[in-house]
């Protein structure tokens, strides 16, 4: 029994820092402000949050369980958000969108 707990621990682990790894990626490599955000909040949170859980797994205790769920809860109701007001913040002083963004639907809602 030991063994599948390590096996699937190793799975998740993995899985985390592949998105994490993802997330840098499209961090490093994407146009602009807006969709670095957009990988960093989602693909971050995702790769975060399944190495939190690997490691409440691995420990095997009740205690470190309900912590690594609380960091879980933490960034998923926290980065999606924190992302958001940061574009919406940058959009607002006036940081461009990338040449090749076909509609920029914010522009459209703050002319109403």
């Amino acid at each position: 029994m030991d063994y599948v707990v390590a096996l699937f621990v190793s799975f998740l682990m993995l899985a985390g820092a592949l998105f994490t790894l993802t997330a840098a990626i499209g961090i490093l490599r994407l146009p602009d402000l807006y969709t670095r955000m957009h990988a960093a909040s989602k693909a971050g949170t995702v790769g975060s949050g399944l190495i939190f859980l690997a490691i409440g797994i691995h420990s095997g205790e009740i205690a470190t369980f309900v912590r690594a769920f609380a960091g879980i809860a933490f960034f998923v109701l926290t980065a999606p958000i924190s992302a958001h007001l940061l574009a919406r913040a940058a959009h607002q002083v006036g940081y461009p969108l990338h040449e090749n963004t076909v509609q920029d639907e914010l522009q459209s809602s703050e002319e109403g």
